[in-house]
């Protein structure tokens, strides 16, 4: 095993130690090598998140087959229909566009695609996601009541980039309370409905204690990214 190997065994390691029961770690492997992956899944690491399909797809036929792939960034709906067949959970869902054609997709080979709803909670324009009442306007619509190949699952969303922990706990505290919402006037009866992701490497200790279930975890895990290029 070499220096590299160690060091990502030992994150994981680390970071797994130190989150709650009931919490699960995605291990963001964007830009990073297939080594480097496998070393996470040589430690135990099974759930991974990337944020391009051109990255994912090669990723998710090359390496061990009972990887998950969390889709984390934002989706374009004409690139939907080359990760459906790989995806375990398409965390960005950020609007009813996007899902309608994830559904159409979905059918097409006969999965069920588990999603999440992300909302927009940063300061920053740049970051995506639906406002509360898009999403229940959405929800309501007949619509969105005839598609069979999505399962909504929980809820995410980003904190603002900054130091201020204060401001990213109200942002974290703003999703769950969002969650709960949703939950009560939706999902009530529905068990499947039960995640929350949000929190990375840099605050995902804030986002636990602000009731996260999944955390993505990057550069704390494998290490300053390599940028493969797939161009």
């Amino acid at each position: 095993m070499n220096e590299i190997q160690q060091e990502i065994q030992s994150n994981i390691k680390r970071i797994i130690d130190g989150i709650p029961q009931g919490v699960r770690l995605v291990a963001v492997s964007k830009y990073n090598s297939n080594d480097r992956i496998e070393a996470a899944y040589s430690a135990g690491q099974r759930l991974f998140g990337e944020s391009r399909a051109q990255e994912l797809v090669p990723k998710a036929q090359a390496l061990p087959k009972d990887i998950r792939w969390h889709f984390i960034g934002h989706l374009q709906t004409n690139k939907v229909k080359y990760i459906v067949p790989y995806v375990s959970c398409i965390e960005s869902v950020d609007s009813f566009r996007l899902l309608s054609e994830i559904n159409k997709q979905a059918q097409k080979i006969n999965r069920v695609i588990p999603c999440l709803l992300q909302f927009h909670v940063a300061i920053e324009e740049t970051k995506f996601g639906f406002d509360l009442d898009e999403c229940e306007q959405m929800l309501l619509s007949n619509d969105y009541k005839e598609f069979c190949n999505v399962s909504i699952i929980g809820v995410m969303g980003m904190a603002s980039i900054t130091t201020d922990t204060d401001y990213i706990r109200k942002e974290f505290r703003h999703v769950k309370q969002i969650y709960t919402k949703l939950k009560a006037g939706f999902f009530a009866n529905d068990d499947k409905f039960s995640e929350i992701s949000m929190g990375m490497t840099h605050d995902y200790k804030i986002a636990i204690e602000e009731g996260s279930t999944i955390v993505r975890v990057g550069s704390g895990i494998l290490g300053e990214r390599m940028y493969i290029n797939h161009s």
